[in-house]
């Protein structure tokens, strides 16, 4: 076909999709089984249009999840997940571990599966999804403490599964053991952590100091700087996703000119991302040749989803308790387990032992498939009720300011914008009673849409938009007030708020 029909078939299918996230909105059900729907009607079993090159969907299904996890630690709150952390790394790692062994297990035992085959099954199955994960549990209200685990879980988990199932695709190579696995992995980690730390901190100081002609240009350096950290990772042979992921939550939670765009602008970039890699994984599944691994997959998905979860989750809240960093009660540890929704990562995971010609490779790749619709389909619509039923949700908890900034440069100075979210305690101040630096002002207010210059005795409401002139030398000053009267009251300093990030 011309250019010209394929873009006017892009642009329908994104048109599309974009229409059908209401849906699932509405629905409760992750938007990536709409997108697979939609490569399901492009493909054989539809239009006809044929896409059947595991390498191709391998190489673009890896850069799409770079994408998805650079938005991902953009997106992330430090402050939210900071107290999280031991626990997510210890899911990411030995959670990852006891999944893949109990998965291998079970898929060897009950399917007379040969060893290689059920630890890539194993290993394709134990990481988490950062798209599913980011877009069902968002729209939860959960404790900052429960999302931050799932959230920083499925940032990092990707990176140990993609070394081992790389490992384990080695056609012609013996299973490497143990040591060479835990080597391997700790060597990769390394360097893609050592690549964030030296990259992240460099590129915000950068852009915290040269003023670029256009705004836009802001949200591209940042996700470009993302790549450039994945790419030399690579390069290094060390982990590229651990690398764009730490990079990415760098980034995200300096104090960079037009952060809130940028956030923006990542989470578009990752929309597309996933409307095209969901779309090209159902062109590449083959509907009719889906049947035969429909039990199987059932069969490894139920041990997973029952058992092998669970344990990894018991087994990493016990470690996490033993070192006593952290205390995760049973109905956290019953709502994380079935909170580890899987997505589009499987799904690629699964193409890399297809391209390097394992064995088998392709009913393994329909297995996950059928696994991710059937279960997905189970988890994402029931979290809602399974969070009030433990008694782990939050309703009514208030989000964090949303503050938006943009360098004055010829004046030194720095224009601030501030979104009061609901159930800020913003809400009823007056502007006086804000005690804003002496070189600070509130000086606009975007209200129902209507604009107006305030007094010292104007009332603050939700859903109010502020803009605040700030020197630059007190701006960060004037953040960590306006993030204490909004956790507060005006009466925060008085609590012992300071309005930290």
């Amino acid at each position: 076909m011309k250019l010209d029909v394929w873009l006017l078939l892009g642009a329908v299918v994104v048109i599309a999709a974009i229409a059908s996230v209401r849906v699932a909105h509405r629905s409760g059900l992750p938007s990536l089984l709409l997108f697979l729907g939609f490569g399901f009607l492009l493909g054989e079993s539809g239009f006809g249009i044929p896409f059947d090159d595991p390498m191709i969907a391998q190489q673009v299904g890896l850069g799409a999840l770079a994408l998805i996890l650079a938005e991902g630690g953009l997106t992330t709150t430090w402050s939210h997940v900071r107290k999280s952390v031991p626990t997510a790394m210890a899911l990411a790692t030995l959670g990852v571990a006891v999944s893949i062994v109990v998965v291998a297990l079970a898929v060897q035992g009950l399917l007379g599966a040969d060893w290689r085959t059920a630890l890539i099954l194993g290993a394709v199955l134990a990481s988490t999804d950062a798209a599913a994960v980011f877009s069902v549990l968002r729209r939860l209200p959960l404790p900052t403490r429960l999302s931050g685990i799932l959230e920083a879980e499925s940032g990092f988990n990707d990176a140990p599964t993609v070394i081992v199932v790389v490992l384990l695709s080695q056609v012609g190579k013996p299973v490497p053991s143990v040591g060479e696995f835990v080597m391997h992995a700790a060597m990769e980690l390394a360097i893609g952590a050592a690549v964030a730390g030296l990259l992240g901190p460099a590129g915000a100081y950068a852009l915290r100091r040269v003023a670029l002609p256009a705004s836009g240009l802001y949200p591209i350096a940042v996700l470009a700087l993302t790549f450039v950290a994945y790419g030399g990772a690579v390069l290094l042979h060390g982990s590229g996703f651990l690398a764009v992921y730490l990079t990415a939550l760098i980034l995200g939670n300096a104090r960079l000119p037009h952060r809130a765009a940028t956030r923006g602008f990542a989470e578009g970039a990752a929309w597309l991302a996933q409307i095209g890699l969901f779309v090209m994984l159902g062109l590449l599944a083959s509907p009719l040749e889906m049947p035969v691994d429909v039990v199987p997959g059932l069969i490894a998905g139920t041990v997973l989803v029952l058992l092998a979860r669970p344990l990894s989750v018991i087994a990493c809240a016990f470690l996490v308790r033993l070192a006593r960093l952290d205390g995760i009660d049973w109905r956290e540890q019953a709502f994380l387990s079935w909170a580890g929704l899987r997505g589009a990562v499987p799904i690629v995971l699964a193409t890399i032992p297809w391209a390097a010609g394992v064995g088998h490779a392709e009913h393994l790749f329909n297995q996950v498939f059928v696994i991710v619709i059937v279960f997905t389909l189970l988890q994402g619509p029931t979290l809602p009720y399974v969070a009030r039923v433990l008694g782990v949700a939050a309703e009514g908890e208030a989000r964090d300011l949303d503050v938006e900034s943009a360098p004055l440069e010829q004046l030194n100075a720095d224009l601030l914008q501030v979104k009061v979210p609901q159930g800020s305690l913003l809400h009823g101040v007056e502007v006086f009673e804000l005690r804003l630096p002496v070189d600070a002002a509130v000086t606009l207010i975007v209200r129902e849409g209507r604009t107006f210059v305030p007094t010292g005795t104007t009332r603050l409401r939700s859903e109010d938009q502020l803009l605040v002139v700030t020197t630059a030398s007190c701006r960060e000053q004037v953040e960590r007030r306006l993030r204490a009267v909004s956790r507060r009251g005006k009466l925060a300093g008085w609590y012992g708020e300071r309005g930290m990030e």
